[in-house]
């Protein structure tokens, strides 16, 4: 007969349920809610401590999340993916799948989702998440789908994958190793693959075709075109244009990129392509086509500089005032390169039609005039010195220039932090730590650069949930969920079982943990299984499963939280894609397994 839970037990689920509550009104911040619910627990054990604990055991259960390895597996993962961004190491990715989004973004994110899910079937599902998630992030801000509609889709496509075998996720790995204790016989890595890919059939067009409509846009929604900066590359030596037709460089080239007045015929060296485009078209139409819109001996100055003082190259936006020397002037004959040893890459002219003879010199260079707005190229101390020495008011939206030099050496980093997880050699904490630190000793990630890599958000949001997932556990409140729900199963058919089995471990992987859902969820599913009469097998898959369906709230699985802060998701945004997923994997998962095993 089901006993009343411990008031301990009471506490922890009333917690929990004024915790999910507090998320999914979103009245108060994420971060408020998760350190409200880490004092209550914290308080509530110091007076009132667990049975045979003492006041400081119950406040070290409270904190323990800050220092638990799944937070620095986070934060080190976060690094790592800030590392292939700033090196530039996913551009080439990032213009592959571009490609596919330019001819159909429907087609690109289909094949985006059935990568994610093939990829996590043999690949740990966070490694997986973290290689995907800068480059839809750059795909985004290269005018792709906004990084709210396809991050968690592609984000449950890699959990379904790692559904898939049983070495795509360590908790796979537990249920079946507590089911082999059991004295089940152990299962191949494919043994259910069949029975997840049929569930992937009916789930991936939902995460293709609705999801992503019930998401919102986090893009800016100013309304305002973005400045168009106008320059004259110079073709080079080295240059790609050097003997080649204009007009054969154009599909390699972004569509903002305008030309005016082309040369004909064959580009040599020397000659000077006036264009305007949007800033970052700006920048990789020169990187693309290998010109200078800048003289050579400043940009090799600039990088030598950055080089040695170990700064970053910056590219910032500065406005004349009427108090600056430059007016009238042209680039030429402003002497900037030789004063401050900066760049100026593009100048921007704001609500005027340049044409007009008056606005260029002999040579054809554009005159400098009040409120233009300069594109400009250079490191902190010689940018500050440019903008007081020449009355420039810098705007804001400074950009750092890709460290190109190392992408290489952080892609290494990151493929091998992966590969050692992925193959079992290190845990995904270890491998990812050792990564992070690898990124700052080689400079990939500038150490005071490392606030840009993590989200206050997540951590403390990672820290509530450990504290959640351990009270919950500790309390005895998970134990006596599953007598209740052993007790209730009784009269059920076998797909009802199944379903029901599923949806409890769902709830519990959703507000407590997979490793709790699995530890508490296999043997009572084992025993069930006995008192009803029916295969062990099927029931046990049932508990897999549910470890895996962790898509409705953000505290469930640390790639959920990965995503939060770069698709500006709140917690309403997981419930509202994630529980009709669920709902969706666990009919098709139990009639699948009921059909497979006869029941």
């Amino acid at each position: 007969m089901l006993g009343t839970p411990s008031y301990h037990a009471l506490a922890a689920m009333a917690v929990t349920v004024a915790m999910f509550i507090g998320f999914a009104r979103g009245r108060m911040a994420v971060e408020i809610v998760s350190l409200l619910t880490i004092a209550v627990i914290a308080v509530g054990l110091y007076f009132f401590p667990l049975p045979g604990t003492g006041p400081t055991e119950g406040l070290a259960l409270a904190f323990a999340g800050f220092g638990h390895y799944a937070l620095v597996t986070i934060c080190a993962l976060m690094i790592m993916g800030r590392g292939l961004v700033v090196t530039g190491a996913l551009d080439p990715a990032a213009k592959l799948l571009e490609r596919v989004f330019k001819t159909n973004q429907q087609l690109g994110l289909l094949v985006s989702l059935v990568l994610a899910f093939a990829l996590s079937m043999a690949v740990n599902d966070t490694p997986v998440l973290v290689l995907l998630l800068p480059i839809f992030v750059q795909l985004a801000a290269r005018g792709g789908l906004p990084a709210s509609k396809t991050l968690i889709p592609l984000n449950a496509a890699v959990l379904i994958g790692g559904m898939a075998t049983t070495i795509g996720t360590s908790t796979n790995v537990l249920v079946v190793s507590i089911a082999r204790d059991l004295g089940m016989p152990q299962m191949s890595v494919f043994h259910f693959t069949p029975i997840v890919a049929v569930a992937a059939l009916v789930a991936l067009p939902y995460l293709w075709l609705i999801a992503p409509r019930m998401l919102g846009d986090n893009r800016t929604t100013a309304a305002v075109a973005p400045r168009r900066f106008h320059t004259r590359l110079r073709v080079t030596e080295n240059s790609v244009m050097n003997g080649r037709e204009l007009a054969e460089m154009l599909p390699r080239l972004p569509s903002e990129i305008e030309f005016h007045d082309a040369p004909p015929g064959l580009l040599k060296p020397m000659q000077r392509l006036a264009m305007s485009a949007p800033h970052e078209a700006l920048e990789e139409a020169i990187r693309t086509l290998r010109g200078e819109a800048a003289p050579g001996w400043v940009l090799d100055r600039i990088n030598r500089r950055a080089s040695a003082d170990r700064l970053d190259v910056l590219v910032v936006e500065m406005t004349v005032t009427g108090d600056s020397r430059l007016i009238s002037r042209t680039l030429p004959t402003s002497g900037i390169a030789d004063l401050y040893g900066v760049a100026v890459i593009g100048i921007h002219r704001p609500q005027r039609v340049i044409g007009g003879r008056e606005e260029y010199s002999e040579g054809g260079d554009l005159r400098i005039a009040e409120g233009d707005v300069l594109l400009v190229m250079g490191i902190e101390p010689d940018l500050a010195a440019f903008a007081r020495g020449d009355s420039l008011l810098r705007l804001e939206g400074a950009r750092e220039l890709p460290r190109r030099s190392k992408a290489v050496l952080a892609f290494g980093i990151m493929v091998g932090s992966v590969g050692t997880a992925s193959i079992g050699l290190l845990p995904i904490a270890i491998s990812a730590l050792a990564g992070a630190i690898l990124m700052f000793v080689t400079g990939c990630v500038k150490f005071d650069r490392v606030g840009r890599a993590l989200s206050a958000k997540v951590i403390v949001l990672v820290a509530a949930s450990i504290a959640i997932g351990r009270i919950i556990d500790d309390s005895g409140a998970a134990d006596w969920l599953g007598q209740a729900l052993a007790q209730g199963l009784q009269h059920l058919s076998p797909a009802a079982v199944l379903a029901a089995i599923m949806l409890f471990v769902t709830l519990l992987t959703n507000f407590a943990s997979n490793a709790t859902a699995a530890t508490v969820g296999t043997p009572i599913a084992f025993a069930i299984a006995q008192r009803l009469g029916l295969p062990a097998e099927p029931l046990i898959l049932a508990v897999l499963f549910g470890c895996n369906l962790c898509y409705a709230t953000p505290i469930a699985y640390q790639t959920n939280m990965l995503i939060m802060a770069e698709g500006s998701y709140e917690f309403r945004d997981y419930i509202r894609t994630g529980v009709p997923l669920v709902i969706l994997m666990v009919i098709v998962l139990s009639v699948t397994l009921a059909l497979t095993y006869g029941l």
